[in-house]
């Protein structure tokens, strides 16, 4: 962590912002636009939260959860952040499938998955228009009591070879299930329907987070990094700041973007709430995590290309308990080609994993490290079937697991994906409950990924413009 976090900061903010993930950023941004004063407080010696990277010997710089968004995400930039960043959005063509029931390539939008459905599958054309329909037109408002697998057996009852093209991705995406509510599922899926899957280029996560810095300082907004906020201060039953490294800077209206559970228990505490929102509390489950490996090709090495993104499976069928197994059947291996950082002219292949933390928290430090060599080995076993002889090319690799999240967010068991769609409402009804305290972030499976949480942070910073005005 950095020294003295608090050097040159105020006594007080309008509003205080804990955690530099995307969602709370862009919350920041917009509250600083608005002549807000905006104070963000990280734990952590570097902005961006789970969206972030890290560099490593051989001129190695490798993006953890950077692997792809909606074509949303660029109107959202260039309205809420700068058109520079807009701009740096581009499309990944190369979506691949490659599993026991079907492999194929596909730039993942209606357009195609209609054609593969219809020619592939042998889906009629007006079930597969009707499926889409019903999809598109999801909103949060809508109906719960229907789950993902009711949704796939309504239109394509007995098909297990369709829903797990439709269902696999978005599992890998936020960790949703068949047992979820069918709109956690639809409105994501659809979002990435509308044009495919987009992804930053030209400099990565490393300069993708450094450009929204550098807006949010000439907006205004001071940052404190390496200084983890201890308690948000309740008074009188609303907030009144922020306690951090021993000190109080005050606020009359505070923002967590951190993990929903953690906030309500470690940083306000139970004590603060009514009894009734505290039993809502205790039903939110916590998504589950992620494991992944970071291989490093050599400076001057050259692999082919095999797509952007690969999703690759030797399960016979989808089974989403099996995806999150510390047993891998399946991956997604991310391929970044030089185009993504151009000036060092490398690439790299993140391997992705969904997983549950309760496999990997308990092991001995003997057990842990052999499980991370064991990950390792059996990644690049499978890379080696898209990659021949990839080994001889590679000068670094590591894995992070979900131990390691949880120690870079402090997420509650690390969670990569927030929580289950219980969280969404006891989210968006916390300021309800404690006037002037606001959350945002990964939340209710909709709100994972960079759209969703950037979109989240647009809409929490106008419910934060709008109580100041009172």
């Amino acid at each position: 962590m950095a020294g003295d976090g608090l050097k040159d900061i105020k006594s007080e903010y309008d509003v205080i912002v804990i955690g530099s993930g995307l969602a709370g950023l862009t919350c920041a941004n917009m509250l600083a636009k608005f002549d807000r004063s905006v104070l963000i407080l990280e734990q952590h010696t570097k902005l961006g939260g789970l969206a972030t990277w890290f560099k490593r010997k051989g001129g190695h710089i490798f993006d953890v959860s950077l692997h792809g968004f909606p074509a949303g995400m660029i109107k959202t930039c260039r309205k809420y952040w700068t058109p520079e960043i807009a701009k740096s959005i581009v499309q990944l063509k190369g979506i691949r499938f490659d599993n026991p029931q079907f492999s194929f390539s596909t730039t993942f939008d209606v357009n195609d998955f209609t054609r593969i459905m219809t020619d592939n599958f042998k889906i009629p054309r007006e079930i597969v228009d009707d499926f889409f329909v019903t999809v598109r037109g999801m909103n949060f408002y809508d109906d719960q009591t229907m789950t993902t697998g009711e949704l796939f057996n309504k239109f394509f009852p007995g098909r297990e070879d369709v829903v797990r093209l439709l269902m696999e991705p978005i599992t890998y995406a936020n960790g949703s299930t068949l047992d979820d509510p069918a709109i956690s599922y639809g409105i994501v899926f659809s979002n990435f329907m509308s044009k495919g899957v987009y992804t930053f280029q030209g400099g990565g996560t490393d300069k993708v987070v450094g450009d929204m810095e550098t807006e949010l300082i000439k907006n205004g907004v001071d940052i404190k990094t390496g200084s983890p906020a201890e308690k948000i201060v309740i008074e009188n039953k609303k907030t009144a700041g922020v306690v951090v490294n021993g000190k109080t800077i005050k606020s009359n209206a505070v923002v967590s973007n951190g993990n929903l559970i953690s906030t309500i228990r470690n940083l306000i505490g139970y004590e603060n709430f009514s009894e009734k929102f505290i039993e809502e509390v205790k039903k939110v489950r916590i998504n589950n995590s992620s494991c992944q490996v970071y291989i490093g090709i050599k400076k001057g090495e050259k692999i082919d290309y095999i797509g952007d993104l690969l999703f690759t499976s030797t399960a016979e069928k989808f089974d989403s308990k099996a995806l999150c197994s510390k047993n891998i059947t399946s991956r997604t291996f991310s391929i970044y080609y030089p185009a993504t950082r151009p000036e060092t002219g490398m690439y790299s292949v993140v391997s992705s994993t969904n997983a549950n933390y309760q496999d990997w928290a308990y092991l001995s430090g003997e057990e842990y490290r052999a499980s991370k060599e064991e990950l390792i080995e059996s990644t690049l076993n499978a890379l080696d079937k898209y990659l021949p002889g990839i080994r001889g090319k590679i000068d670094w690799v590591e894995a992070a697991t979900p131990k390691t999240f949880e120690s870079y967010t402090l997420h509650v068991d690390g969670s990569s994906f927030g929580t289950k769609f219980e969280g969404l409402k006891v989210s968006m009804d916390l300021p309800t409950e404690l006037p002037g305290v606001f959350h945002t972030g990964s939340v209710g499976i909709i709100m994972s990924g960079w759209l969703g949480a950037a979109n989240y942070g647009v809409i929490t910073a106008n419910n934060v413009d709008k109580y100041l005005r009172l």
